[in-house]
């Protein structure tokens, strides 16, 4: 009678950690996966990107400002091609106008002169 007493406490045992392991398998599949996206939802994201798409297409064919106060501004896509066809038919002015104008847009202004002290 000792076996068969410690036979099924074996399987009560195996069997509950067979049930454990199934419910925290069950409760990380339902904390992972989230509820489906309802049309309203879609509908919202949908309008999201056609913002973004339009936001994009503007930046990208049109003219605009970047840095005003620096002179920095935004070419259409096939305007700055062609500039840059044309620029690179004599690449050591090319080298030379990108290292001035990169030097412009990223001056950084020396720092003040220490104040004297007061007490000398």
């Amino acid at each position: 009678m000792n076996n068969r007493t410690s036979s099924l406490a074996y399987v009560i045992g195996i069997l509950g950690t067979l049930l454990i392991v199934a419910c925290l398998v069950y409760t990380m599949y339902k904390y992972t996966h989230p509820a489906p996206v309802g049309q309203v939802r879609i509908e919202e994201r949908r309008k999201a990107l056609a913002e973004i798409r339009q936001a994009e297409a503007k930046g990208l064919n049109e003219y605009g400002w970047v840095d005003q106060g620096k002179g920095i501004v935004s070419l259409p896509i096939a305007r700055a091609k062609e500039l840059m066809l044309q620029e690179y038919k004599n690449p050591a002015a090319v080298r030379s106008n990108m290292i001035a104008r990169t030097e412009v847009a990223n001056f950084v202004p020396p720092p003040p002169p220490p104040k004297a002290n007061q007490y000398e």
